[in-house]
């Protein structure tokens, strides 16, 4: 069943049908792909980090063995109801496209634990993908595609967010504000929340664009985010030492894996702005880098390729990993933090910076 309207995705989200067993969301927009697919995996069970009726799987965790799928689709939640399974599936490989398909539809005809719902969060799919014919056709599941957002789009999630906090901007102050977001929802979100914090939560304030610029020249200080832009430009003693400063200053694992997440975000945009053949500050501009950043980062992007052990693909994979860890494993997430930053690092040293 394919969901195309915004308000049938909407309705799908807030109460899947009760025949329904599986959603497919793909797009080349990561972002917004994992934001659609945490938005319906709250509406499947009231704790996403439940690890007794929740399983997190990637492609390399069936690639080899796909019935490792087939495993958790067939098993029982030890505590009744519901069971969810998400599956993290950006390989471009057919033959375990096909082999999964398979296996979804077996579930879709019964075949498995109808109590367990399957979200497969995908990339760009094409439209010769077996697992995308199936969630497109199969009344028993959904195909949900996520394509970049449009300027209106934007607008409106900013004015949501806004409201939602109690502040707002003018009409002037908006328009300078959505032409430096991004158009990848996750990025865009992240500037959101950092202006809602500028502007006061709560305060009832309307800013204008004067006011604006302040916000838009002030320079992100948080060690943080420091921290991870010097692990991708391959500073490794810098970005160990900002780390380690944010720790002593009360931050955690799992806001060090935010921050890295999303510089992340921010080098792979500029990375596919700068292929498509956009210049060094257009690119910039589009991708919502600050200003005082511009030369660095577009360096970074220029610097990391998608492809190969060092490259982007697989260090989203990492990172997906270490977040999951972080906040699910029990080890000490200060040290899983450190480890993956210090990777990173020491991945941009062998990328040249």
């Amino acid at each position: 069943m394919k969901l195309g309207k915004k308000p049938e995705i909407d309705a799908f989200f807030r109460k899947p049908p009760a025949n329904a067993v599986g959603v497919l969301i793909y797009g080349k927009d990561r972002s917004q792909v994992l934001e659609r697919s945490t938005t319906l995996a709250r509406t499947i069970v009231p704790d996403i980090n439940d690890p007794f009726n929740v399983s997190l799987l990637t492609e390399s965790d069936i690639d080899g063995d796909v019935g490792r799928l087939e495993g958790e689709l067939q098993a029982l939640s030890l505590m009744g109801g519901k069971r969810l399974i998400r599956l993290k599936f950006f390989t471009e490989k057919s033959a375990l496209d096909k082999a999964v398909a398979q296996i979804v539809k077996s579930h879709a005809a019964g075949d498995y634990n109808p109590d367990a719902f399957i979200i497969i969060e995908a990339g760009s799919l094409g439209g010769d993908s077996a697992l995308r014919k199936l969630a497109d056709t199969d009344k028993n599941l959904a195909s949900v595609a996520c394509y970049d957002d449009e300027t209106g789009d934007i607008i409106r999630m900013a004015r949501e967010t806004l409201q939602e906090n109690g502040v707002s901007l003018n009409t002037a102050a908006m328009d300078i504000f959505a032409q430096r977001l991004p158009k990848e929802r996750g990025i865009a979100r992240q500037e959101i929340e950092r202006l809602v914090l500028f502007i006061g939560p709560g305060s009832n304030k309307t800013i204008n664009e004067t006011e604006l610029q302040d916000f838009l020249g002030v320079e992100p200080e948080a060690s943080l985010f420091k921290a991870a832009s010097d692990a991708f430009g391959g500073r490794m003693k810098a970005a160990q030492s900002g780390l380690r400063r944010a720790f002593a200053e009360g931050e955690g694992g799992a806001d060090a894996m935010r921050a890295l997440s999303l510089h992340f975000g921010k080098v792979r945009l500029l990375k596919n702005h700068l292929l498509s053949g956009m210049g060094g500050k257009e690119a910039a501009r589009a991708a919502g880098v600050f200003w005082k950043e511009e030369d660095d980062m577009v360096r970074q992007a220029r610097a990391w390729n998608f492809d190969g052990p060092n490259g982007l693909d697989a260090l989203s994979r990492d990172i997906v990993e270490v977040d999951r860890q972080c906040k699910s494993t029990g080890m000490p997430d200060l040290l899983l933090a450190e480890r993956i930053f210090m990777q990173v690092a020491g991945k941009a040293n062998r990328a040249g910076l």
